[in-house]
């Protein structure tokens, strides 16, 4: 979280703790969430909106956005150009991997050396495999429009389709057996192409703990209620990717916080006031 007074990055931990919160305001007031500012002479700055304008661009104000270099690092493999501020990213070495979502979706990415494992928390994997290692960004991006082009594998799942599957049962040992096969089709592949700078590998990736939770037999069913806006008190047991599964008065609820990107909230011992639901059918 950014304190929008002091403009400092706070960090919150969330599992197995209470987020009580209120969102004032309408869920389409939304505020520029800055942007990364890379160099050359050291790891990227977090940069804050300088006017904490609203968001009209990607979570972005117009001016942040314009600013935000990283925007060209996905077509750097395409247009052959690096700045002299993206280099340093761009040309370490990189990670191609296929993650496996709760509905069984897989997604084929990538990941910068320094961010092999935590790209994939974020994400939401529930499995995942790395598939092959990169000397660069160029080469593990090639590889990754490859794998899409030749195998149809897709680049992006919304965060919405990862909260909402979250809600049916998941057996995570089956799933992680599919991840396996999966990703043996795609080094076949990759293997074949022989694509420069890029070495295919095995390597299963190592969720956070807590994922086991997601095999027990218990009723999940989506938050009634806007996370974006209005008072909410949730008692976290785990987190995956920008979801969280928690409880509210002892029934279990899977909210999408990636909701709250952008919203100005205010933390406090607030609670939920919920309608009843029913649980998903399977």
């Amino acid at each position: 979280m950014l304190d929008v007074e002091t403009e400092q990055i706070e960090f919150h931990e969330l599992v197995g703790r209470r987020l009580g919160f209120h969102a004032p305001g309408a869920a389409t007031d939304r505020y520029c969430t800055g942007r990364m500012a890379f160099r050359a002479d050291g790891p990227p700055r977090y940069v804050p909106c300088p006017g904490q304008e609203r968001a009209v661009v990607s979570g972005q104000c117009a001016t942040c956005a314009d600013k935000d270099s990283f925007r060209f690092v996905h077509t750097v493999h395409r247009s052959g150009f690096v700045s002299r501020d993206l280099k340093k990213h761009v040309m370490q070495p990189h990670w191609l991997y296929l993650a496996a979502f709760a509905n069984g979706t897989f997604k084929i990415g990538t990941a910068a050396d320094t961010r092999k494992w935590g790209r994939l928390a974020e994400q939401g994997a529930i499995c995942a495999r790395y598939v092959a290692h990169a000397d660069d960004g160029k080469a593990v991006r090639v590889a990754e429009d490859l794998v899409t082009e030749s195998m149809g594998l897709r680049q992006a799942v919304r965060s919405t389709a990862k909260a909402a599957s979250l809600c049916l049962p998941i057996d995570v040992d089956r799933l992680e057996a599919a991840t396996a096969a999966r990703a043996e089709q795609v080094r076949e592949m990759l293997t074949e192409a022989g694509i420069a700078g890029c070495t295919p590998i095995d390597e299963r990736w190592a969720p956070p703990a807590g994922r086991e939770a997601l095999s027990e037999n218990i009723s999940r069913v989506a938050y009634p209620a806007d996370v974006a806006t209005g008072s909410h008190g949730l008692e976290i047991r785990t987190c995956v990717g920008q979801a969280v599964i928690a409880t509210v008065d002892g029934e279990t609820y899977v909210a999408d916080l990636a909701a709250l990107k952008g919203r100005r909230i205010e933390l406090g011992a607030f609670t939920s006031d919920l309608p009843a639901v029913q649980s998903a059918l399977f």
